[in-house]
């Protein structure tokens, strides 16, 4: 890889890390489902006028559309509001690739190798841990939403596999037309419009700027220049950048935010990281016709581990 395209990868991992905090900014501006309903909708106009048609089947984009835009993201960004830490959000959701492997094995028949099990018994490890973390000093229903986005988004890469869009920037724009409805839906109907107009009446520079951050930078840059990576390198060598992710959710959070890292949560760091390592970077088989063949991990490299959103 060339020092920019490093350089780049590095890059979109840390916009995809920091994006958590300015979620957490953000959501001090809005209810967490509207917040997450204009963040689509910003990144969905005036983009689907850039990228041209959908080159996938609509089935394809509106299942990701649901289950990433509206199960993933309405679950972080409501598990963040009731207290969820942004850098621990960061960390957990890096579980999805444990989500992602048990789930192709069930879908795809991909079988996971004696390296991926132990990877993915170490991840579960180092969730263990952050979870008596949060439990001792957080609330622990906000932690379970953020690992039930995990599961979301682990679905939405099988999808994603499934569909194998050409070009995931186009694929990314489509897909967050999908949520924007929904969201907007459920945030009138638990949030309430009083709430939503009052945050709307109360916008402000900070609140706008949030909202172009995590709609444009974390999405249509860190979709786009993620997906430019892949069409020049393989995913087994652009996926381990998403690793990074975590570290500058962490770090970014504990700078701007004053969010504690305790050594729980850093040994659930080090356990969680390693535990995705091993099972994302290590291929698993496949059975066809009675043979067993080895396949490159792509999950990491189709979607973030944004991302945030991520998105990873």
């Amino acid at each position: 890889m060339r020092p920019s395209h490093l350089v780049l990868a590095v890059l979109v991992a840390a916009v995809w890390g920091v994006n958590f905090t300015v979620i957490e900014i953000g959501l001090d501006h809005f209810p967490p489902l509207l917040f997450s309903a204009l963040r689509f909708l910003a990144a969905a106009l005036p983009a689907v006028f850039l990228v041209g048609r959908p080159k996938v089947a609509w089935k394809w984009i509106v299942a990701v559309g649901l289950v990433l835009g509206v199960a993933k993201f309405g679950l972080v960004f409501v598990g963040m509001d009731a207290g969820m830490p942004a850098g621990l959000s960061s960390l957990v959701l890096q579980i999805q690739a444990v989500f992602t492997a048990v789930i192709a094995a069930a879908v795809l028949r991909e079988r996971p190798s004696r390296v991926q099990v132990l990877g993915m018994l170490v991840a579960l490890s180092g969730i263990a841990v952050a979870a008596v973390d949060e439990g001792t000093s957080g609330p622990l229903g906000a932690f379970l939403m953020v690992i039930g986005a995990a599961a979301a988004w682990g679905v939405s890469n099988v999808l994603t596999r499934k569909a194998s869009p050409p070009d995931a920037l186009n694929f990314m724009v489509w897909v967050s037309t999908v949520p924007v409805l929904p969201l907007l839906a459920l945030s009138l109907l638990t949030e309430g419009p009083g709430e939503d107009l009052a945050a709307l009446r109360a916008l402000d520079w900070q609140g706008a700027g949030t909202i172009l951050f995590v709609a444009w930078v974390s999405t249509v840059f860190g979709f786009g220049a993620w997906g430019w990576l892949l069409r020049r390198h393989p995913a087994s060598t652009v996926a381990p950048f998403s690793l990074l992710v975590p570290v500058f959710g962490m770090s970014s959070a504990a700078l701007f935010l004053g969010e504690a890292v305790t050594p729980l949560r850093w040994c659930a760091a080090a356990l969680l990281v390693g535990g995705v390592a091993l099972t994302t970077l290590t291929p698993a088989r496949r059975r066809r016709r009675g043979t067993t063949v080895r396949i490159s991990p792509e999950f990491a490299g189709r979607l973030p581990a944004p991302a945030e959103e991520s998105v990873r």
